[in-house]
């Protein structure tokens, strides 16, 4: 563990050891989130789609903001939810595409956006409220899972916290696709 209570695997195959596995993490603060997002955007290659799930403000676009800089796009670009606008483009080494399905209601509103282009696309495809589009997905993708620190309590090492400093305490598991 980090000072920051996040897991940090620091190993020459780093890569290769996330491969197949679910790696679990707790951030206490955006900094911690974007810290994270930034390591994983490190990771990240041209064609790899990530699935962002998660109830509204458990740091999505925090994560994004961070697996942007990972990746390469400018500390001065602006990296935020397109929730009016559906889709960011962002340019940098690798494009990424930032697209966020809140105010879709149906399967058919998001069908006729035409993701196909994106998630097959050239660049990273980051979905926010992924699980919208769950039969779309393709099956390697990323599927990056956010919940408060106890609003889930299937883990065993979660504690349900109560004062409100504990709010932006996250857990945050990262399933990577079997290659």
């Amino acid at each position: 563990m980090c000072r920051w209570g996040m897991r940090i695997v620091q190993s020459e195959s780093y890569e290769k050891q996330m491969e197949n596995r679910n790696e679990n993490f707790k951030t206490e603060s955006p900094e911690e989130t974007q810290a994270l997002g930034e390591k994983l955007g490190k990771i990240l290659k041209q064609g790899d789609v990530i699935a962002l799930i998660g109830d509204l403000g458990t740091g999505k676009t925090c994560l994004t903001q961070g697996i942007a800089r990972g990746v390469g796009i400018a500390s001065d670009e602006v990296v935020n939810s397109p929730s009016y606008i559906l889709i960011n483009e962002y340019n940098g080494t690798v494009p990424i595409y930032h697209i966020d399905l809140y105010r879709l209601e149906n399967s058919e509103e998001i069908a006729e956006l035409g993701l196909s282009e994106y998630v097959e696309g050239d660049g990273i495809c980051i979905i926010e409220w992924a699980e919208r589009m769950a039969e779309a997905l393709p099956d390697t993708c990323i599927k990056v899972h956010i919940t408060l620190t106890g609003e889930n309590t299937s883990h065993a090492d979660d504690e349900v916290l109560d004062s409100p400093e504990d709010e932006n305490i996250r857990h945050i598991e990262i399933q990577y696709p079997i290659s």
